[in-house]
């Protein structure tokens, strides 16, 4: 029976049945006997959040630009699809074809958080692809795996063939054409893999040995076969002539982030010592203001969007913002669409620029504080004032905006209930800043205080640092809700049993694989989503193969630890890492790229281009 019948008696029982369908408006169908590659673009969850991934959205136009090769979506499906689709023997297909993913050569997954990891073994299985990397015998369904989480591959390396580390407009094509070229000359996997890992960015994890001290930490990661002892990520030096699509496939449903996109540029110049993106998204490359016109253009044109986004990790930090945003909204008032620039800093909020953007619609306003106290935020080299946020909410708040989010961490290295005493109090001013300047205090003001729990990542600073336990959380979390009583606030808090699964994969080493395979056969996916994470499987997990997961997530690491990811390079030395932890010990912020080099390492990799925004 054909897929489209079978699909016709399931569809009406299961959630958002568009999310199953295909056809959308650009997607991309080519006849399958006119090419040599069929490449699964893989994300890890539903629909609507793979499809709001701008990084997904180009490699998929980047690929199917290419000759001979056909690039298809495949998501993860909702838990009462996927059962529909077992009972009725379906398998996992691509959008565009509604082929099984057992019949494409190359399935990528992108690493976005490591609570998807479970969806990359259960998309597998629901293809009958098996899904350790040494059963996988030929070159077909080949499984590679790129994004954040790429930076430490160890907990996904039995199941992975190659990770792809960096910028994967970079290095996708060279690693596709190889790949034809060895479907051509009728290699072997392993030689194929054994040249693959010749390529910058290209880690192959079999290429490696790892062995541990009697502690449990790690002693080395051995290459052999003549795999490089250190992988060092590719990144693009020029984002003005990098490919960038003309059109995105519109989607036929609602998504997360369902507009329009532009690049800004990659990089942050802040260093903010949590942050794993600050560091792995280094050195700082822009675009010129006009190829983002030219660029944002044609999406527009091409895709019928009503609203366009400016993205970067700093908005506010793109020198040429306020001419770009002139431009374009030129363009886009014309047209009826409307412009949302989000990432913006409180120290450099512009109130003319917002009420030029905003002027249909004001939206409320997010800035995020990350601490409450200013020592605090030293310490994490926020480089943000109280002076900075109370600034910026008195020209919103006299524009008329009544909506402000904050965005605060707790569990952070050196924090103390003073520092959430600040947190409040800063709350309380905002609300008396409100109070001060509003130009109509009948509409009432709505001050959202958002608090999520401190995951040390690899590849930061603070990757030494151990996360506080789920006991001390929860003391942290009460303490919080006490003195976050104020009028006009409200106060919302992360739970910690996912942060803490996130911490002991974050920092895992090679062995946390045989927990996530037996939670995964116990049952665990989706454990993104609240109503399908289950801790107590992921603890039975742990202790059914003799691991400790604090051992992973409430260690403090000593400065001389191997760690699972030293191999792997993100362009930022770990000795610059080891100066900003130093530094953060002492609260001393480290200036922005922007008025002071750091040293971090990563200008290394321009080989000769320039580095700003």
């Amino acid at each position: 029976m054909k897929l489209s019948r079978k699909l016709k008696r399931i569809l009406p029982r299961v959630q958002k049945p568009a999310r199953y369908v295909g056809g959308e408006w650009g997607s991309v169908v080519k006849d399958r006997d006119s090419v040599d590659l069929r490449f699964g673009m893989c994300f890890p969850d539903t629909y609507e959040v793979g499809m709001s991934h701008l990084g997904s959205r180009i490699l998929y136009g980047l690929l199917n630009a290419q000759d001979g090769v056909w690039c298809e979506r495949v998501f993860a499906p909702w838990i009462d699809m996927e059962d529909e689709m077992r009972a009725a023997g379906i398998p996992l297909y691509g959008l565009e074809s509604g082929d099984s993913i057992a019949e494409l050569d190359i399935l990528g997954f992108t690493l976005q958080y490591e609570l998807s990891f479970t969806n990359i073994l259960n998309m597998l299985d629901l293809g009958g692809i098996p899904v350790y990397a040494s059963e996988r015998k030929g070159l077909k369904n080949l499984v590679v795996c790129g994004g954040p989480c790429a930076y430490n591959p160890e907990p996904l390396a039995p199941f992975v063939d190659a990770f792809q580390i960096g910028d994967g407009e970079e290095v996708m094509i060279e690693f596709t054409d190889l790949y034809r070229q060895a479907k051509r000359e009728g290699w072997s996997k392993d030689e194929f893999l054994r040249r693959a890992c010749h390529i910058e960015g290209v880690y192959v994890p079999s290429l490696y040995d790892v062995s541990y001290n009697d502690d449990g930490t790690v002693k080395a990661v051995t290459p052999k076969d003549g795999a490089p002892a250190f992988v060092q990520k590719r990144i693009v030096r020029d984002l003005d002539s990098m490919y960038y699509p003309e059109y995105f496939v519109v989607p036929s449903t609602d998504i997360v982030f369902d507009r329009a996109m532009v690049e800004l540029f990659r990089g942050c110049p802040r260093g903010c010592r949590f942050c794993q993106a600050g560091h792995t998204y280094r050195p700082l490359r822009k675009k010129s203001a006009e190829t983002l016109l030219r660029q944002a253009e044609a999406v527009l044109e091409h895709s019928g969007y009503e609203e366009i986004s400016l993205s970067s990790l700093s908005t506010s930090d793109y020198s040429e913002l306020p001419e770009l945003a002139d431009k374009l909204l030129d363009f886009c008032e014309a047209r009826r669409v409307s412009l949302s620039l989000p990432s913006l800093r409180a120290d450099s909020f512009s109130l003319e620029l917002m009420e030029r953007v905003q002027k249909v619609r004001k939206s409320g306003l997010t800035f995020a504080a990350e601490a409450g106290s200013q020592r605090l935020r030293d310490v994490i080299n926020k480089n943000l004032t109280a002076d900075d946020l109370l600034n910026a909410c008195t020209y919103a708040f006299k524009g008329g905006w009544n909506n402000v989010k904050l965005y605060f961490m707790m569990g952070l290295p050196t924090e103390t209930n003073e520092d959430f005493d600040e947190m409040a109090q800063l709350c309380r001013d905002i609300a008396y800043c409100w109070k001060c300047n509003t130009p109509n205090k009948a509409r009432g003001v709505r001050i959202t205080a958002s608090a999520s729990c401190f995951v040390p990542k690899p590849q930061t600073p603070f990757q030494w640092d151990a996360q506080v336990t789920k006991e001390e959380l929860d003391e942290k979390t009460a303490y919080l809700r006490v003195v976050m009583k104020t009028k006009n606030v409200t106060f919302r808090w992360h739970d910690s049993d996912t942060s803490y699964l996130e911490a002991v994969f974050a920092r895992g080493d090679r062995r946390t694989a045989d927990a996530l395979y037996t939670a995964w056969k116990s049952g665990c996916k989706m454990d993104g989503w609240d109503q399908c994470f289950d801790y107590g499987k992921w603890l039975d997990a742990f202790r059914a193969c003799g691991l400790d997961p604090a051992f992973y997530a409430n260690r403090q690491r000593p400065l001389d630890e191997v760690f699972p990811w030293d191999h792997i390079g993100c362009g930022t030395s770990k000795e610059h890492l080891k100066r900003e932890w130093e530094r953060s010990r002492r609260a001393e912020p480290t200036p922005s790229c922007l008025e002071q080099c750091a040293g971090c390492g990563a200008a290394s990799l321009m080989k000769g281009c320039a580095c700003h925004v």
